[in-house]
């Protein structure tokens, strides 16, 4: 019989917090087992592979058990704290279980019948996190049996036997990786979840017994042979660092990008001695009073006006519809360098913003993303991304493009440099700036008059005036 204290237990499960993502990790807990709670109070901070999101409770109590410890990785809807809603004191804390071991690869790529995709410390620098990384819910719906020819091409490509007349079992991508990756038939696994959805107790039930199977004795003994020295990981002169989070979702969009887009960088070295001293205007001027104000907001606004004189080199590549998708707008990219790795959140409809609102735009996502708490929406939708791995000393580099994305900015060091102007050798500051392009869509000329026009705004600012 269910006691009136168990039945006032409620569970709080862990939400889909990053649009379809099916996982998340349990970073840090704010309460312990015996602290009271209220509605909306923040009980823990999350990790996706798109950002670190703090999770509120969405009703009062005193909190009875913690399900996961920290460094967790949990399934979303799956239960992770209890509270007493009838705010009676909290059982004694049980002993947490242990995380269960991380499987490398289980997250690093999508399941084989999901579709593929689409001082100051210094943090703007990278090249960015795609959206097509990430993992998707499974579909919910009616059983569909597959024919048979394409249940035995599936089967194969897992690694299987091929299977016939079958219907085709419930699992979520994680698990079904962790099966291939344990050897495990999906057909041949008895499901325990909810709707004969296989878990993964389940798959792990079924290798069990291959596991515990004894092996045959050679018929004869082999020879002795000396073994081969195996390397061994010195825990005091290296350091292994898991890659889960935003950093694996950003080297998978790495990868993706640099192996389907084909990339063209051109570079260009601009005196922008008058831009550096308009910045130092704008710093005083009453309409920019407290609002960040850098040669980065002047590179912005030079670069949106380029692409409203080029707006060709603003758009996307559609594989499946072998189409250019020209944008009307301009989602502003700006990489920033965080502890979890290189995110890109991007300025909405940037191309429609003053000088001040853009300066208030930069300002909000330079602080966002150092406090960590930069949300997924914020990071998509990108058109064209700025990359300013000046703040490092750097002069230039080859960006890589964000995936989905036409174009990349890299903005190298500001320095005092021997320059000719007016006919005479003279200390000026300068930078070098490289375009990166998809050549699928923006060909030399394109790419060429945009990044020159990028040069030209910020050697004669007074065309953002001219020009815009």
């Amino acid at each position: 019989m269910t006691t009136m204290t168990e039945a006032s237990v409620r569970e709080f499960k862990m939400p889909d917090v990053g649009e379809g993502l099916t996982e998340a990790e349990i970073l840090k807990w704010y309460v312990q087992p015996g602290d009271t709670v209220t509605d909306g109070q923040v009980v823990c901070e999350v990790e996706t592979a798109k950002a670190a999101v703090e999770l509120p409770i969405p009703y009062d109590g005193v909190v009875r058990s913690l399900h996961f410890p920290e460094g967790t990785t949990v399934d979303v809807g799956t239960a992770i704290i209890a509270v007493d809603v009838a705010g009676g004191a909290a059982a004694p804390q049980a002993e947490q279980p242990k995380a269960e071991p991380a499987q490398p690869a289980e997250s690093a790529r999508p399941a084989e019948d999901e579709p593929k995709p689409e001082g100051r410390q210094p943090v703007l620098v990278g090249y960015g996190v795609a959206t097509s990384s990430t993992k998707r819910r499974p579909r919910k719906g009616p059983e569909v049996t597959v024919p048979a020819p394409a249940q035995a091409i599936q089967s194969e490509l897992n690694g299987h036997a091929p299977v016939t007349d079958k219907p085709r079992p419930l699992a979520k991508p994680p698990v079904r990786k962790l099966a291939k990756d344990l050897g495990v038939d999906l057909h041949t696994v008895i499901p325990s979840g909810p709707d004969g959805v296989i878990t993964r107790e389940d798959v792990h039930a079924a290798a069990t017994p291959k596991a515990a199977e004894p092996v045959a004795a050679p018929v004869a003994p082999a020879p002795a042979v000396t073994p081969a020295p195996v390397a061994s990981y010195d825990g005091t002169r290296e350091t292994r660092i898991p890659v889960k989070g935003v950093r694996k979702a950003t080297a998978a969009a790495m990868v993706g990008s640099a192996f389907t887009a084909p990339h063209v960088t051109e570079f260009v070295t601009v005196d922008v001695t008058r831009t550096m001293k308009l910045v130092e205007e704008l710093k005083q001027d009453k309409e920019m009073q407290g609002l960040r104000v850098n040669p980065l907001l002047l590179i912005a606004k030079a670069l949106l006006v380029a692409i409203k004189r080029n707006p060709g080199i603003n758009a996307s590549w559609d594989e499946a519809n072998q189409e250019i998708v020209q944008k009307h707008y301009v989602n502003l990219g700006i990489a920033a360098a965080t502890p979890r790795g290189l995110i890109v959140p991007n300025i909405k409809d940037a191309h429609d913003k003053t000088l001040p609102q853009l300066a208030a735009a930069l300002g909000e996502l330079v602080s966002t993303a150092r406090e960590g708490k930069t949300s997924p929406a914020a990071m998509q939708g990108g058109t064209v991304t700025i990359t300013n791995v000046g703040v490092f000393g750097v002069d230039t580099g080859t960006p890589i493009l964000n995936p989905g994305e036409s174009a990349i900015l890299a903005v190298g060091a500001i320095k005092l440099q021997p320059w000719v102007h007016k006919g005479k050798v003279k200390p000026r500051q300068v930078t070098t700036l490289a375009l990166s392009f998809d050549h699928r869509l923006v060909d030399g000329e394109l790419g060429s008059k945009v990044l020159a026009d990028v040069a030209a705004v910020l050697e004669q600012p007074k065309r953002l005036i001219t020009w815009a």
